[in-house]
């Protein structure tokens, strides 16, 4: 069950926009009188969860497998550890004069903080760590959750999403599809100095292992330089960040990698030829899940049972947080501490974005060889390819006269997308 906020009516226009709002059992209104509009609804209202089956299938969340039948307490406590990302409301206006809620635009901004928070809770605390009600936290946690407070000088902050976005050519409470949220990601991550993240978005199905490994061994490219003078620092959580923050020490050892793979899996449905390879991504020890969804609702999917994906729903709208002076959080709002949602596979919008993590470059090899060996399994189509070095038939970023790091993003984004048109809603 949805709960419906507002419907938008045909041939009313001479009627303010107030005189148009009906809520749902107000009035019966056919199909063909309603306008597409943004679908907002209150998981924390519906009065029970479904749990989970009495089945002997095996449970995956991000690389983990349970038992259904034995093990729902670590189940439960392994989902309710995954920073839970949603709307808010009541924060600062974004930009200063824009919206103080991201309620009924915000979603698909939300699932990509939650993936990026689940890589910062791999680098940080590690895939096993978990989160228990009225603890007191590692201060690594503590710092990953500030990173995501609804403020302009947080790394990831819904301001900083959104106003990242604008070079995208969103605007601010503007819909996003998962390409674009994983190029902004992508950028905001540049001045994440104390992560010292590489976020590679990889483009048209295509993973080239060659470009990871310059990208995740800065010696490869950049062997006993400097910074550069035109990367000047800014001040974001405290902290003088910028895009050659790396320690001189460092520049020798592979930086922890988030790998986004945009996808489209069919045309308007998903093609029921990849679900055994999506499912098979959701095992992987490196997997940080996957951003999608359904047409205007968008879902953090963390793993499958049987043929149900298991999923985190932004749709409730919560009060900003506001840190304490100690910096501590309340963070009782920022996981879910209700059995997960689940929905049919074949429900999937085919436009989604798979995220996985590699610490080290074993874990990168590892990620590689997994990859190459279910290309090779009988059953299922390959959802992207894996190759060595970049394909002559693609467009190289010396073409599209980028810079080594697509600085300019959001020109080759625009070549290879076309997932957002799928997601397109009406603003408010």
């Amino acid at each position: 069950t949805l709960f419906l906020k507002t419907l938008f009516l045909k041939n009313q226009t001479k009627n303010p926009i107030s005189d148009r709002v009906l809520r749902v059992g107000a009035l019966k209104v056919h199909p063909s009188e309603i306008l597409p509009a943004t679908l907002t609804y209150d998981t924390l209202r519906f009065g029970e969860f479904e749990d989970f089956p009495e089945t002997s299938e095996p449970v995956w969340v991000l690389g983990t497998q349970f038992s259904a039948l034995t093990e729902k307490d670590e189940i439960l406590s392994d989902i309710t550890s995954r920073l839970w990302f949603t709307y808010r409301k009541s924060f600062l206006p974004i930009g200063g004069t824009g919206p103080t809620s991201d309620t009924g635009w915000g979603c698909m901004l939300r699932c990509g903080q939650m993936i990026l928070g689940q890589a910062l809770v791999c680098r940080h605390l590690g895939r096993d760590w978990r989160w228990v009600r009225g603890q007191r936290q590692r201060e690594e946690y503590v710092s990953i959750l500030n990173a995501f407070i609804d403020k302009k000088d947080c790394y990831y902050s819904i301001h900083q999403i959104a106003q990242m976005g604008v070079g995208e050519g969103k605007s601010i409470g503007q819909w996003y599809g998962p390409n674009t949220v994983a190029q902004v990601l992508k950028k905001l991550a540049v001045f994440d100095s104390w992560s010292r993240m590489a976020v590679h978005v990889a483009m048209d199905n295509t993973v080239v292992i060659e470009e990871i490994k310059r990208l995740c061994m800065p010696w490869l490219n950049f062997e006993g330089a400097g910074c550069s003078e035109a990367a000047a620092p800014r001040e974001m959580n405290g902290c003088l960040e910028g895009a050659c923050a790396m320690a001189e020490e460092e520049t020798a050892l592979w930086r922890p990698l988030v790998l986004l793979i945009p996808l489209r899996l069919g045309l308007t449905d998903i093609n029921e030829a990849y679900i055994e390879t999506l499912k098979q991504c959701f095992m992987m020890p490196q997997s940080l899940g996957v951003i999608g969804g359904k047409p205007n609702s968008a879902h953090y999917f963390i793993g499958f049972v049987g043929e149900e994906l298991i999923y985190l729903d932004p749709h409730t709208t919560q009060p900003a947080v506001e840190p304490s002076e100690d910096g501590q959080v309340p963070d009782d709002s920022y996981h879910c501490q209700h059995p997960p949602c689940r929905m049919d596979i074949c429900e999937l919008d085919p436009s989604i974005a798979a995220g996985f993590f590699c610490k080290t470059e074993d874990d990168f090899d590892d990620w590689c060889a997994r990859i190459r060996k279910m290309s090779c399994s009988r059953g299922s189509l390959p959802m992207f390819e894996l190759v060595d070095s970049q394909p002559s038939h693609l467009i190289s970023a010396d073409v599209l006269n980028l810079t080594p790091d697509f600085s300019d993003s959001d020109r080759l984004e625009r070549f290879f997308d076309s997932e957002d048109e799928e997601f397109e809603i009406l603003s408010l």
